[in-house]
């Protein structure tokens, strides 16, 4: 494959995962924050939940890529 499209693909996946985990951790804090929580213990939930996103996310990248190769 050409380095233009694995460099390009690869910008995708990170973009995308970003995204993902970006999203989940605003509903987490959102999710939080109606459960009752102050904002800085919503804060903590959603930083939680965005770390463990990405490395879902790194994890199955790497298994996937794994298994291609």
């Amino acid at each position: 494959m050409p380095l233009a499209f694995l460099t390009t693909l690869t910008i995708l996946a990170v973009i995308t995962a970003v995204i993902i985990a970006a999203l989940t951790g605003a509903v987490t804090a959102f999710l939080a924050r109606a459960d009752g929580a102050t904002a800085a213990g919503a804060l903590i939930r959603a930083g939680v939940a965005f770390g463990a996103t990405l490395t879902l996310i790194a994890l199955l990248v790497t298994t996937v890529a794994g298994l291609l190769s």
